[in-house]
C-alpha cells in the first residue's frame, strides 16, 4: 500500500511540475511576443547575427510500471530462485500438511435503496396532412434538359437585339433624350416577351408537363367512352336478349384504307391492343403498319411503327411487355419496343439471318417452354411461314437464331381396292415439296404440343420432342385453314376454320370432328374462343360477325353483326378483362363491340342485338 501511494504522489508531483513548467514558459512567450510587438523592427536588428543554444530538459516519468520479470545475470537473481523454490515445496506440501485451514469467508454486501425520480412529459403535437392521386402528377420531377447549342442561339439572338438596341438608342439619344427613352422601354418590352417564350417552350417540353397532360388526356375522355360501361339492372338482363353494343371504333389517317391483318392484346396491360395493317394479296403493296390503341383513347393510337413490308402477324411477349414481335410478307420477323416513343424502335432483325423465312410469315407466338436441364420457364418465339417450316427463335449476342421445330412434307396414303386408307402405311416422298402453312397454335397446359393448319386443309398435331413425324392428321375440310383455336377452358376441345365456309370442332383423341358449322357469307377468315365461356366463341367471315354459343344453339348462332356495305372482316378477339369483343375489317378500322345477355339466348335468335351495334364508323 506504502509503494501504490508513494507511486501516486509521484505523479501527482511530476504533473503539478509540468503544469508549472508549461504555465512559465507561456507566460515567457507571452511577454517576448509583446514585447517583439512593441519594438519597432529596423534593417540593423535584421542583419544582427542571434545565437540560439538548444538544451535537453529533465526526463520526466509520467508512467513507471517495475517489472515481475528478473534476468538470469542480474543482481540479486539467486534470492529469488530461492523464493520460487520455498514456493513451490509449500504448494506440493500444502494437501498433507495440517497447518493450513481452510475458511470461508462472506463479503457483506450493503443494503439497497430504491429512490424514485420524476421527470416532466415530453411535448407532443399530433399532425395531420391530406392526400389526393392528383398530387402524383403534381409532385416535383426532374425536367428534361434542353439541348446548349439551341440554348445558346436563343442567347446570342437576344444578347444581338440588345446590343442593336443599345446601339441605336444611342443614336437617339444624341438628337432627342426623350425618343431614347421610349425606345428603350420598347425594347426592354420585346425581350421580356421573348423570355416569356423560351420558358413557355422549356415548360412544354418538360416530363412533368407530358404527364400532366396524358392524365388530364384519359380523364376526359373516360367520361365520354366509359358511358356504355354502367351495367343494368338484373330485372332488365333477365328480360333482354343477346346483343352487341359498340363502344368505339379506332381509326386514324395511317390506317385508312389499309386492311388488317393480324391483331394482339398486350400480356401485362390488357387495355393496349396492337393491330397490323397490311394487304399480302394486293399487288400495290404498301409499306408495313402497327398501331398500338389504347381501350381508353380511341381518338390516336398511342404508338405508331412503320415496317418495310407488309405485316402479316404480330404478338407481344409475356416477360417482355414492351417487346412487340411482328412477322412481314418478305420474311423478316423483326422486334420492336413500344415503350420507347421513337418510331424506328426497332430491338432486333431477321433481316440478315441466313435461316430465315423465304415467304410470308403467317402467325408469330412467344411461348413459355421448360427447359430440358431445370425446371424453369423460359420464352421463345415460335413462327409459321409459308416456306412449310415451323421454328424457333432465340436471340444470341445481339443476333436472331433459328432452328426448325417441323417440316411441313407431303404424305401420301396408299389406298385398298375398297378405297379405304391403310392404316399405318403412310409414305413420305424424299424430293417433295413442303406444304405451306397457314395457322397454329399450342396446347393451353401442355406447352409441347400444337396444332398446324396447311395449304391443303390438314390440321397436323405435332410435338416439339419430335420433329421427324407428325402425332395425328386431322382430314375434313378441302381449302386452306385460315385459323385454329383451343379452347382455353377445356383442353380436350379445338375449333379449326377454312375457306370451304365450314367451322369445325374437333376433341383432340379423335380423328372426325364432333360437329360441323356451315355458313353462308363465305369463307371463315378467323374464329377464337371466348375466354371466360368454354361455349361460346366467335368467327368472322367476308359479311358478317358471328357469335356462336352451344349452351342455346348447334344449328344457328345467338348473335349476327353484319358488316358495313361493302367491307370485309378479316380478324376478331376476344377481351380476357372484359366482355369485349374486337373486329378489324379490310377498310382499316377496329371496332370494339360490348357483349350483352350471352346467357339468355335462345334458338333463333340470330340476329339480335344487331340494331343495337350500328357505329359511326362503319356508317
Amino acid at each position: 500500500i506504502s509503494s501504490h501511494s508513494t507511486i501516486e504522489e509521484m505523479n501527482k508531483e511530476t504533473g503539478e511540475a509540468f503544469s508549472k513548467g508549461n504555465a512559465l514558459l507561456a507566460i515567457a512567450d507571452e511577454t517576448a511576443m509583446k514585447n517583439m510587438l512593441d519594438e519597432e523592427v529596423t534593417e540593423a536588428m535584421l542583419d544582427e547575427k542571434i545565437e540560439i543554444l538548444l538544451t535537453e530538459s529533465e526526463t520526466i516519468s509520467l508512467l513507471d510500471i517495475p517489472s515481475t520479470v528478473a534476468s538470469a545475470d542480474a543482481d540479486g537473481a539467486e534470492t529469488v530462485m530461492e523464493k520460487h523454490s520455498r514456493y513451490a515445496e509449500v504448494c506440493s506440501s500444502r494437501m498433507t500438511s495440517e497447518t493450513y485451514v481452510d475458511q470461508p469467508v462472506q463479503t457483506q454486501n450493503g443494503a439497497t435503496k430504491d429512490k424514485p425520480v420524476q421527470s416532466e412529459a415530453p411535448l407532443r403535437v399530433d399532425a395531420a396532412t391530406a392526400f389526393s392521386i392528383l398530387d402524383l402528377s403534381d409532385a416535383p420531377e426532374l425536367e428534361q434538359t434542353v439541348d446548349i447549342s439551341k440554348a445558346k442561339g436563343k442567347d446570342s439572338v437576344v444578347a444581338g437585339l440588345d446590343s442593336g438596341t443599345e446601339r441605336s438608342g444611342s443614336l437617339i439619344s444624341s438628337t432627342s433624350t426623350g425618343c431614347a427613352s421610349s425606345s428603350q422601354k420598347e425594347v426592354d418590352k420585346f425581350g421580356t416577351i421573348l423570355n416569356a417564350q423560351s420558358d413557355l417552350q422549356l415548360t412544354t417540353m418538360s416530363e412533368a408537363f407530358q404527364n400532366t397532360l396524358l392524365v388530364m388526356e384519359r380523364n376526359i375522355l373516360s367520361s365520354s367512352v366509359q358511358h356504355g360501361l354502367v351495367p343494368l339492372l338484373e330485372d332488365r338482363l333477365a328480360e333482354l336478349p343477346p346483343s352487341l353494343t359498340c363502344l368505339s371504333v379506332f381509326s386514324c389517317e395511317l390506317s385508312r384504307g389499309r386492311s388488317i391483318s393480324s391483331m394482339a392484346w398486350n400480356k401485362k396491360n390488357p387495355d393496349l391492343l396492337a393491330v397490323g395493317h397490311g394487304e399480302p394479296d394486293s399487288r400495290n403493296q404498301k409499306a408495313g403498319l402497327v398501331c398500338c390503341w389504347s381501350l381508353n383513347n380511341p381518338t390516336r393510337p398511342e404508338r405508331i411503327i412503320h415496317c418495310n413490308s407488309v405485316v402479316t402477324c404480330l404478338d407481344f411477349s409475356a416477360c417482355s411487355p414492351g417487346q412487340l414481335a411482328v412477322g412481314m410478307c418478305d420474311g423478316t420477323i423483326a422486334v420492336y419496343d413500344v415503350q420507347s416513343p421513337d418510331a424506328k424502335s426497332q430491338v432486333i432483325s431477321s433481316c440478315e439471318c441466313p435461316n430465315r423465312h423465304l415467304g410470308p410469315v403467317w402467325q408469330l407466338r412467344w411461348i413459355q417452354q421448360e427447359l430440358s436441364y431445370t425446371e424453369e420457364k423460359a420464352e421463345a418465339l415460335f413462327s409459321l411461314g409459308e416456306d412449310g417450316r415451323m421454328r424457333r427463335w432465340s436471340i444470341l449476342k445481339g443476333v436472331f437464331d433459328c432452328a426448325d421445330v417441323m417440316k411441313l412434307k407431303r404424305i401420301n396414303h396408299k389406298k385398298k381396292k375398297d378405297g379405304k386408307n391403310e392404316t399405318g402405311k403412310a409414305t413420305e416422298s424424299v424430293l417433295s415439296a413442303l406444304i405451306p402453312g397457314l395457322c397454329f397454335d399450342f396446347h393451353p397446359t401442355d406447352s409441347s404440343i400444337y396444332l398446324i393448319g396447311t395449304w391443303e386443309g390438314v390440321i397436323h398435331k405435332c410435338s416439339c420432342s419430335n420433329r421427324q413425324q407428325f402425332l395425328e392428321m386431322y382430314k375434313k375440310h378441302f381449302a386452306p385453314v385460315n385459323s385454329i383455336s383451343w379452347c382455353p377452358l377445356n383442353p380436350d376441345l379445338f375449333l379449326s376454320c377454312s375457306a370451304d365456309w365450314t367451322i369445325q370442332l374437333w376433341k383432340h383423341d379423335c380423328l372426325k370432328p364432333v360437329l360441323g358449322f356451315t355458313t353462308t357469307c363465305g369463307g371463315v377468315r378467323d374464329i377464337k374462343w371466348s375466354p371466360k365461356a368454354a361455349t361460346v366463341f366467335g368467327a368472322v367471315n367476308k359479311g358478317q360477325l358471328e357469335i356462336w354459343n352451344l349452351d342455346s344453339s348447334f344449328l344457328d348462332p345467338i348473335i349476327v353483326q353484319p358488316a358495313a356495305p361493302g367491307v370485309t372482316m378479316t380478324s376478331l378477339l376476344f377481351a380476357s378483362h372484359a366482355d369485349y369483343v374486337v373486329v378489324g375489317d379490310a377498310e382499316g378500322q377496329v371496332t370494339v363491340f360490348l357483349l350483352n345477355n350471352l346467357s339468355n339466348g335462345q334458338p333463333g335468335n340470330t340476329r339480335a342485338g344487331s340494331t343495337n351495334a350500328s357505329c359511326p364508323g362503319n356508317a
